[in-house]
């Protein structure tokens, strides 16, 4: 059995719809080692998981309240009603806020309701906060230095962006999987290595893929097939229901 996490990217969203809580409720009973999620904020400094900065049937979420969301799109949970159902297991949020994002926001405002939040929950969640934007990862570092946070990228040369992470004192790095391919993760995952820094990638949904990358050492497979990422790694997927 190899020993790589197999994280749920958007909850099982091959066999629920993405970034619901039954999406989440399904990857916990798989037998996940743990989930990725979006958040974006409301416009009464709520979080809600979703992967878009906009709804077709609402425009921007920044420019709604959690209750006209929800009105609308019941499904569209709160953060919290997402991590009460996913405790005990590592919970990848990540923060949406990329320039030329519909709610780009260079305060970085997500960030400072998601570190209040955590705190408020007595630090009951095994949380890991990640963004392919660097000031937003930063702020949470600032505001909680005890909160292990990722740099994610795409298209990048992980090396440079291992590189960045680790000036910044980011614990994790979060390449694409299309730029750790033709050998290019191994030499990764040993430099992480000598820094500390782990190796996440997305989004891996290949079995023969996966098991290449688990056997270059990376930490964690982000994956929208949970169930085949654990048989590829020797372990036995649980029933979905």
């Amino acid at each position: 059995m190899i020993d790589t996490q197999v994280i749920a990217h958007r909850g099982a969203r091959r066999q629920a719809p993405e970034n619901t809580v039954g999406a989440f409720v399904v990857a916990r009973r798989l037998g996940a080692d743990g989930v990725e999620l979006d958040v974006h904020r409301t416009a009464d400094d709520r979080l809600v998981v979703h992967h878009d900065a906009e709804e077709p049937s609402l425009g921007v979420l920044a420019h709604r309240t959690l209750a006209e969301i929800q009105a609308v799109r019941s499904d569209v949970p709160e953060l919290d009603a997402v991590l009460d159902v996913c405790v005990g297991l590592l919970v990848n949020v990540e923060i949406k806020n990329s320039v030329g994002d519909e709610d780009h926001d260079p305060t970085c405002r997500a960030a400072d309701l998601l570190a209040q939040r955590l705190a408020d929950r007595g630090g009951v969640d095994v949380v890991l906060v990640s963004s392919s934007d660097l000031a937003t990862i930063d702020r949470v570092k600032v505001l909680a230095p005890d909160l292990p946070t990722g740099l994610l990228t795409v298209g990048a040369d992980p090396l440079v962006a291992l590189e960045t992470a680790r000036r910044h004192g980011h614990q994790a790095l979060h390449p694409d999987a299309w730029s750790l391919a033709d050998g290019a993760a191994a030499p990764l995952v040993q430099a992480a290595r000598e820094v500390g820094v782990l190796v996440n990638t997305w989004t891996v949904n290949e079995a023969d893929y996966m098991v290449e990358l688990a056997e270059a050492g990376v930490d964690g497979l982000i994956t929208d097939v949970p169930d085949i990422a654990l048989t590829a790694l020797g372990r036995e997927p649980g029933p979905p229901g």
